[in-house]
């Protein structure tokens, strides 16, 4: 495949608490020992994606690369929705959950040299609610969890597990949630519904052992209870989880009503409390460097 010659690198700046001058200083470097032209644009939190679009229609870019976590991917998944520019990772985020189900390394040399290659894999991607989802979106505890994060003065996993605790105590779960597919329609009580479209948080908890980026379909999982052992099993390479814990229903589109509403979030990104969502699969929507 010819390399990439037009780049846009595109910078979070605040994403996972940490200075980015390095990684981009490298980006800098490889750009110009393969004689590539780069533009670089940081995000500020307004109007990101339409300043985005605005900059693909003049500089014709033939990757984007992108130094954030996975609220700032999926920001740029949106913006690239009708356009073939493949995407490179540069994982620098709290929890970079996509970069962690596709094997791309944290460390920054090894990570642009991925980002910047000719290996490109076309991903899944669940559109949930007309937003769409990249690898782990769900209702509940941990849904609140990232609000209560969000809220925090801490960043990074230290910020996560300062409000692990105060989560459980003030959650209002168990949640009552009806399951509808093309198979029919479940009654379950649970902690937490995730809608899985790989294995893994980002985290790296292991919640959807069936889970595939590019099989066509995604997994619904019912987490039925709060037990300490089962979490950590989740965190075992190759660990069997208990149907008494969690239920899974593999599917292409599902629609869920609560009985009352529910902390919702995508791709680690807090989307407020709802009582129903409808989801549905995107076959090969999405290039990625891996």
């Amino acid at each position: 495949m010819k390399q990439p010659s037009n780049i846009l690198f595109v910078v979070n700046p605040i994403s996972g608490d940490t200075d980015k001058e390095e990684i981009i200083q490298k980006v800098e470097q490889q750009a110009s020992r393969r004689h590539l032209k780069l533009r670089t644009f940081h995000t500020s939190g307004e109007q990101d994606s339409n300043k985005i679009a605005e900059l693909l229609n003049t500089f014709k870019a033939h990757r984007v690369l992108v130094a954030g976590g996975d609220g700032t991917i999926k920001m740029l998944a949106e913006t690239l929705r009708d356009k073939n520019i493949p995407l490179g990772i540069l994982p620098t985020g709290s929890a970079n959950g996509l970069a962690y189900n596709l094997g791309i390394s944290e460390v920054a040399d090894e990570a642009i040299e991925t980002a910047l290659g000719d290996r490109l894999r076309k991903i899944d991607v669940i559109c949930v609610n007309n937003d769409l989802c990249l690898h782990m979106s769900d209702l509940g505890l941990n849904a609140e969890l990232i609000k209560n994060y969000e809220s925090g003065q801490v960043r990074g996993k230290i910020g996560y597990a300062l409000q692990s605790i105060p989560t459980l105590f003030k959650s209002d779960m168990p949640f009552n949630f009806e399951i509808t597919t093309d198979e029919g329609t479940l009654h379950r009580e649970g902690i937490l519904l995730a809608l899985a479209n790989a294995e893994h948080y980002g985290t790296g908890a292991r919640v959807n052992p069936d889970g595939k980026m590019d099989d066509g379909k995604f997994e619904v999982l019912i987490f039925k209870k709060f037990n300490i052992v089962d979490i950590a099993q989740t965190l075992q390479p190759k660990a069997k989880l208990d149907n008494d814990f969690m239920e899974s229903v593999a599917t292409t589109r599902v629609k869920v009503r609560c009985r009352q509403s529910v902390p919702f979030q995508i791709d680690g990104e807090y989307y407020g409390e709802v009582n129903q969502l409808e989801a549905f699969i995107l076959p090969n929507h999405l290039q990625i460097a891996v």
